[in-house]
């Protein structure tokens, strides 16, 4: 029946109906009402829907997918429990001060006695690699020291949760909740510098995200078995994965660039610093400059160079 003709109708008649009847029209113009108003502003969500969940990866993974990554690998991927939204490690990155590192800790007679056992217990590794890439074993043994004490501390942070985490900060909405739930009151910083930061950040590790997936794709490896730091280095050497892809090397012979092997780690290592360079009789000031390609810090080449001085009596 019309809408019209049913008003019309319960008009007419309204005077001489009983009070229980009068209640009843009532209730059906309210109900005409309210289905006049959805007719005309269109019909919302069902009453008791949830509203819908915040989904930060769901951006990334259609920018991947334009890179020519498969889509229902990227949906079974960030399906998995692991895939989370982890703002710590963005607020730990923006925060991180190099000059804070206590790098004197690995001068200490501890440290070093950890590394001369490492030299003795893989001495036929590192020679093999020092006649082949002209790096002599004290530096590795120092660079694996400070980057992971030896292999016993590689990090806990999901390489993959990190890098996504850090890549979808360049979606506006993602950054400004970031900003206003976790940055905005610990940081002396401002939302524009934030922003920069932010815009800066994300480009890079969005190119390091696809080279991680790139990395595991090709050694078959499992995406969320391998820890890294706040930042997304990986491994005994703690590369980022561009670096893997460019100087990692089977060290062991097994089929499969694997950073959290010695043998992996050490020759990747050997030669990261030999493509920027080394070379057998280099002076302090020629390493230093080598050693500033594998972390821009003077307090950390520095160190790398104090330590491996400091076990060169080690026979």
């Amino acid at each position: 029946m019309d809408i019209n003709q049913i008003l019309m109708e319960t008009n007419s008649t309204s005077s001489s109906r009983p009070k229980h009847l009068c209640v009843l029209r009532a209730g059906l113009g309210l109900g005409i009402a309210v289905w006049i108003f959805i007719r005309l502003c269109g019909a919302g969500p069902a009453w008791g829907d949830p509203p819908k969940k915040f989904q930060p990866f769901e951006p990334l993974q259609e920018r991947l997918v334009k890179e020519g990554f498969d889509r229902s690998f990227l949906q079974a991927l960030y399906a998995r429990p692991e895939a989370v939204f982890d703002h710590k490690g963005i607020t730990a990155y923006f925060s991180h001060r190099e000059s804070t590192l206590n790098y004197d800790q690995f001068l200490s007679e501890k440290s070093l006695g950890q590394a001369t056992s490492y030299l003795k217990t893989h001495s036929k590794t590192l020679d093999r690699i020092r006649q082949r890439y002209g790096v002599n074993r004290e530096v590795i043994t120092a660079i694996l020291l400070v980057e992971s004490r030896l292999g016993t501390f590689i990090g806990r942070h999901p390489v993959l949760t990190t890098l996504s985490n850090m890549a979808a900060i360049e979606d506006a909405v993602t950054r400004d909740m970031v900003w206003d739930r976790y940055v905005k009151e610990k940081s002396s910083q401002s939302k524009d510098h934030f922003d920069k930061w932010a815009a800066r950040k994300s480009a890079w590790a969005f190119g390091e995200l696809k080279a991680f997936l790139t990395y595991v794709n090709e050694q078959s490896l499992d995406a969320f078995s391998m820890k890294g730091s706040y930042a997304g280095a990986l491994g005994f050497a703690q590369f980022i994965p561009s670096s893997i892809l460019k100087f990692g090397k089977d060290g062991n012979q097994d089929g499969q660039v694997n950073l959290y092997q010695h043998d992996d780690a050490m020759e990747s290592v050997a030669n990261y610093l030999k493509q920027h360079g080394w070379k057998s009789g280099l002076s302090r000031d020629e390493a230093f400059r080598i050693l500033l390609r594998y972390n821009n810090s003077k307090y950390y080449a520095n160190t790398i160079l104090d330590v491996a001085d400091r076990l060169k009596t080690v026979r």
